[in-house]
């Protein structure tokens, strides 16, 4: 029998954002029933100056940050991984570039403000979740950067100065950066979600990590809506979870065979009825170059499987 409470939860998961806008099928119908490079400090290596790759799951909505009836040892594991994000890297980033599933736009797009704002992209939680702050700078220099390595390899670009700070990026790096002070740039994923293109995308900013560029790809490796709350979740998320980690383990070429191909995968569109929460590993995966993977986090978020990957 489904409680007041069990409801309650479901409905602010949907109102959390974690929704793409095309919609999610029903869980019966699922079922079937070379830039220059920093100079670099003594004792420090070529390999340890790069910045790592990550790709995070960044929960629901506000999560961490208000009560969502949400079980608390699910929520105290993921706010410990994300507070360990910091140590990733074996130097402090200089700038941050965050690919966050709950942005999307006809070409590559990036933020160029200086001050971003927060974009409450969220609906139905309590006025504290609109209260909050993460005053990161912006980096306009990096944001063009970025189109520069695009356009590189022939890629068409936009930008947005207005735009702020989704939750796919305040809300995890809240807990990671609590401080707010590393300039942050956040850029689009492609209409059409083609994974291919996102992989080819990813391969360009590779150069980045060598110019202190943490980049992170923002998600949920599990992200089907009517699933999550459901006591089957966790059995339902497992193959594809263990799929993907078994991928990031692989070399570089079938990695990305692998992932080009994910739709194939064991309960691929049971985890991912539409794949925009999916698309950053994408990125992430491509600029991660030769780098083999490994997983930095597994846990679960209302009852499913869900996993961090790192690379680098």
């Amino acid at each position: 029998m489904t409680t007041k409470k069990d409801d309650l939860t479901r409905r602010q998961a949907i109102g959390a954002g974690l929704v793409g806008a095309a919609g999610i099928a029903t869980l019966p119908a699922l079922l079937g029933d070379g830039p220059k490079k920093e100079a670099q400090t003594p004792g420090v290596t070529a390999q340890d100056a790069r910045q790592p790759v990550v790709y995070l799951p960044h929960g629901g909505g506000p999560w961490p940050f208000v009560e969502m009836g949400l079980n608390q040892q699910e929520v105290q594991r993921l706010t410990a991984y994300l507070t360990t994000l910091p140590r990733a890297p074996a130097r402090p980033p200089r700038a941050l570039l965050v690919i966050s599933a709950h942005w999307e736009e006809p070409v590559w797009t990036v933020m160029t403000g200086a001050r971003p704002p927060l974009l409450f992209d969220y609906y139905g939680f309590p006025p504290a979740s609109y209260e909050l702050t993460w005053p990161a700078p912006g980096d306009p220099a990096l944001a063009e950067r970025v189109r520069g390595l695009l356009a590189q390899g022939g890629l068409p670009t936009g930008t947005d100065a207005a735009r702020g700070f989704d939750h796919g990026t305040f809300v995890p790096l809240k807990l990671a950066f609590p401080e707010a002070q590393i300039p942050t740039v956040q850029l689009s994923l492609k209409k059409g979600l083609d994974p291919e293109e996102h992989l080819a995308m990813g391969r360009l900013l590779a150069p980045l990590r060598d110019e202190g560029v943490f980049i992170v790809g923002s998600g949920m490796s599990f992200h089907n809506m009517r699933a999550f709350g459901d006591p089957r979740a966790k059995g339902l998320s497992e193959p594809f979870d263990q799929w993907l980690n078994a991928t990031a383990l692989l070399p570089a070429a079938e990695r990305d065979r692998r992932l080009g191909a994910w739709a194939e995968a064991p309960g691929a569109r049971l985890s991912h009825p539409r794949e925009e929460h999916l698309l950053p590993l994408m990125v992430i995966a491509g600029a991660a170059g030769s780098d083999l993977g490994k997983s930095a986090f597994q846990g679960s978020m209302m009852g499913a499987q869900i996993s961090a990957l790192q690379f680098g």
